[in-house]
C-alpha cells in the first residue's frame, strides 16, 4: 500500500442518547443563569451568559444518526478526522463535516460488451460484480466517486479477461470462456480486485452474466460447433464399434463355433460396422442356405 494513501481510523464520537439531557440540563442551566443575571442588572454576566447559551445551541448540531452498515467520514475543514460505524445515535464535534458511506453489498452489471476473444473472434460478453466498501477514507479520498469507479474498472477487467482466452475449447487442456465458467469467474475477479483495490473496495464475486458470439459470426460458429460435436460423436461410435467386431471375431474364434476364413471375416467386418455405426436401423437378409 502507498504509503501516502489515506486509510480508514475510528473517529471520536460519543453516545447520543446521553448526550441530549446533558446538553438540554446545561441549556436550561445558563438560561435560568441569564433571566436571574437581567433580573439582577449583572449585564456583563448576562451576555457572557448568552454567548455561552448560543455555544451549546451550536452543540446540538453534534447529533447525527448511523444507519447499520452505513460509516460517516468526518472532515474538520478539508482534513480527514476519522469514520465512525457505530449504529445510533452518536455525537461529534458540530464542526465535523459528515458524509455518509454505505458499506452494504452491491451488485454491478455490465453492459453487454463487444470484443475479440484469444483467437480474435468477435464476442458479446457480460457480467456481475458483487462488492462492497471496506475501507471508507480511501472510497472517499483516493478516487473522484469510488461507484463511478467501480463500474469503469469493471468493465475494462471483464474486457482485458475476455481478450485473455478464447470463446471455445480448441484443445484438451485449455481453458475457454464457456468450458470453465468457475476458473474464468475467479480470474475476473481476481482482475477486478487488483484495480479497486485502491479504492477500498472488496470483490465478493465476479462471474459472466452473458456470453454469446457477436451477431455477424454466430450462424458461422453455430455450424462450426455442430460440425465438431459431429466429428467428436462419429469418432466415440467407430471406437465403440471396432471394439465390438474385435470381441465377436474374438469369442467366435474362442469358442471354435465357425472357422472364418479371411474373406469371410472381412464380410463380418465391414457388415457389423455399416450395422454399428449407421445412422439408420439395418435391415438385414436372412441366409437360408449355406454360407458358402
Amino acid at each position: 500500500m502507498d504509503k501516502s494513501s489515506i486509510q480508514e481510523y475510528q473517529g471520536k464520537s460519543l453516545n447520543g442518547l446521553l448526550m441530549i439531557p446533558i446538553l438540554a440540563t446545561i441549556q436550561l442551566g445558563v438560561a435560568y443563569s441569564v433571566f436571574n443575571a437581567g433580573s439582577k442588572g449583572l449585564v456583563g454576566l448576562a451576555i457572557s451568559l448568552i454567548i455561552l447559551s448560543v455555544l451549546i445551541f451550536i452543540f446540538w448540531f453534534g447529533l447525527f444518526m448511523v444507519q447499520p452498515k452505513v460509516a460517516k467520514v468526518f472532515q474538520l475543514f478539508g482534513e480527514y478526522s476519522g469514520t465512525v460505524r457505530e449504529s445510533g445515535l452518536r455525537w461529534s464535534n458540530p464542526f465535523y463535516t459528515k458524509q455518509k458511506v454505505s458499506l452494504r453489498i452491491r451488485n454491478f452489471e455490465s453492459g453487454k460488451l463487444k470484443v475479440n476473444d484469444n483467437s480474435g473472434s468477435p464476442i458479446e460478453i457480460a457480467a456481475v460484480v458483487v462488492w462492497e466498501v471496506v475501507d471508507s477514507a480511501e472510497a472517499i479520498f483516493e478516487v473522484d466517486d469510488y461507484e463511478d469507479f467501480v463500474t469503469v474498472q469493471s468493465e475494462a477487467a471483464l474486457r482485458n479477461m475476455a481478450t485473455s482466452y478464447s470463446y471455445d475449447q480448441h484443445e484438451d487442456g485449455d481453458i475457454s470462456l464457456r468450458s470453465h465458467p468457475q476458473k474464468i469467474s475467479e480470474s475476473l475477479r481476481k482482475e477486478v480486485q487488483d484495480r479497486l483495490g485502491k479504492a477500498g473496495v472488496n470483490v465478493i464475486e465476479a462471474r459472466i452474466s452473458h456470453l454469446a458470439y457477436a451477431p455477424e459470426i454466430a450462424s458461422a460458429m453455430l455450424r462450426r460447433q455442430q460440425a465438431t460435436a459431429i466429428i467428436a460423436a462419429r469418432s466415440q461410435i467407430v471406437e465403440g464399434a471396432v471394439s465390438m467386431v474385435d470381441m465377436a471375431l474374438e469369442k467366435l474364434s474362442e469358442k471354435n463355433i465357425v472357422e472364418l476364413d479371411e474373406e469371410r471375416k472381412a464380410a463380418m467386418v465391414s457388415n457389423l460396422l455399416v450395422v454399428l455405426c449407421s445412422d439408420d436401423n439395418a435391415q438385414p437378409i436372412v441366409n437360408a442356405g449355406t454360407i458358402y
